[in-house]
């Protein structure tokens, strides 16, 4: 009998997962960035503010007001042509714990010849017993450029939270011209608390982030250094293959917020989304 009721417990429990999907293309029209084909489904929506200059805007809505064990969400967008598209969320997103399976998340970029995507979510926030795994590809062609930025903070610092137990997979694939570039997987699991603690991770740091820059150079690298005084947090940078990265650490996310905004200013020199600066 109690092996027939968790069987039930979790066929309802599957079936109540959420479900979301946005899939779109922008292209480049009489010279200004104009929205293609759109789909969505389930409970992720997107949204595009009024254009600014010859770029778009869009913004990411879960209606589901979070992420929790069990749900998927798919993410796939192509930029035409010298288009250029940036993208953010409505607002952090939240990863709420999971008993069982782990929340999903599939990202997918495409961006053509000439084309710029800025993809620039506000942070995800993990509750502790939170999982997921995330998954983001990168489709580039050689004369392509790329702003990319993630932003993951580990337990809640104002609720005296910090994460005992949970899972947290980050997966990036970058191709440019369909040549795999760069490719890379971090994998927290357990008391993530814990190993954040240790000196050679995190050294106590509870906020961590990814700034990926295509083209970048050690050009690049030198004029965003020029901004090192008022870093927060930890910023390490550093430039190969044609591309610039910044890595981030930060005892809580409104620092590493801050110094997110600096080198994103000094990367793109385009403005932050507004949604960013509220």
């Amino acid at each position: 009998m109690q092996s027939g009721t968790s069987g039930a417990a979790s066929a309802v429990f599957a079936a109540n997962r959420a479900r979301g999907a946005v899939k779109f293309d922008v292209a480049l029209r009489d010279g200004v960035t104009r929205r293609g084909v759109l789909h969505e489904s389930g409970s992720l929506r997107v949204r595009f503010p009024s254009p600014e200059g010859i770029g778009l805007s869009a913004v990411l809505v879960n209606t589901a007001g979070g992420m929790a064990g069990g749900d998927r969400f798919d993410v796939d967008i192509s930029a035409a042509e010298g288009a250029r598209l940036t993208l953010t969320t409505a607002a952090a997103e939240k990863v709420y714990r999971a008993p069982g399976a782990a929340a999903e998340l599939n990202i997918g970029l495409k961006v053509a010849s000439t084309a710029h995507l800025s993809w620039l979510p506000q942070e995800t926030i993990l509750f502790d017993a939170a999982r997921i795994f995330r998954s983001i590809d990168i489709d580039l062609a050689r004369d392509a450029s790329l702003l990319l930025c993630e932003i993951a903070v580990f337990g809640r610092a104002a609720m005296g939270e910090t994460m005992r137990s949970g899972a947290f997979v980050d997966r990036w694939r970058l191709r440019r011209d369909g040549r795999l570039v760069f490719a890379e997987t971090v994998r927290l699991d357990g008391d993530i608390g814990q190993k954040l603690a240790r000196p050679a991770i995190a050294k106590g740091s509870v906020a961590i982030a990814t700034v990926l820059m295509v083209p970048g150079d050690e050009a690049l690298v030198a004029r965003i250094r020029e901004n090192s005084a008022s870093f927060a947090g930890e910023v390490g940078l550093s430039a190969w293959n044609g591309f610039a990265m910044a890595r981030f650490c930060a005892q809580d996310a409104f620092r590493l917020r801050a110094d997110v905004m600096a080198v994103l200013t000094a990367a793109g020199g385009e403005k932050l989304p507004r949604l960013w600066l509220n």
